[in-house]
């Protein structure tokens, strides 16, 4: 099943670090934590504060432990596809994540959003749509929701998560109305 990620930091220093996690599976189910920092996590930028809004001494009092979310990812996400709208800075806080909590670095991969949004399309329309057609097809559907779609992200995870999910199910209904 596809699942779409998100990640807020401690900011985008090479030291950053997760401060939060949310992810929507296709059919909608969720989840959200505020990640307690690592004792070595140590990384803030009061800029990066002002966007994401969430105080080092929220994640302190609130935030769950770093490695029981990472064991939480790892359990509930292992075996999906996983996909969010920048990999590589959440392929990196993803990393820090489980390496601070010894477990493989590599357990999850993030892909990028856009390869599920053209790969639910190209299955939808392959059938229904001339081959020569195909690929022309299936960026409209993703262009199609990309201009629909032009809210500005939350910079919060679940928010985010959210709205790359959102952002699939509208290639999905473009391709299926096409079908």
């Amino acid at each position: 099943m596809y699942v779409f990620l998100d990640f807020e930091a401690s900011s985008l220093a090479k030291r950053s670090y997760p401060i939060e996690v949310a992810w929507v599976f296709e059919d909608g189910r969720e989840e959200s934590h505020l990640i307690r920092p690592a004792a070595q996590w140590t990384d803030w930028d009061d800029a990066a504060e002002a966007i994401h809004h969430i105080p080092r001494a929220t994640l302190a009092a609130d935030g769950v432990a770093h490695d029981v979310v990472a064991r939480r990812m790892v359990e509930t996400l292992t075996g999906h596809d996983l996909f969010a709208s920048a990999p590589s800075w959440d392929g990196k806080w993803l990393s820090a994540l489980l390496r601070a909590a010894k477990l493989p670095r590599h357990a999850l991969r993030l892909r990028d959003t856009e390869e599920a949004q053209r790969a639910t399309a190209t299955a939808l329309l392959r059938d229904i749509v001339p081959a020569d057609m195909l690929g022309r097809t299936v960026a409209d559907a993703v262009a199609l929701a990309e201009v629909r779609d032009r809210d500005v992200p939350a910079h919060r995870a679940l928010a985010d998560a959210r709205d790359e999910w959102r952002r699939w199910c509208l290639v999905r209904d473009a391709a299926k109305a096409r079908a």
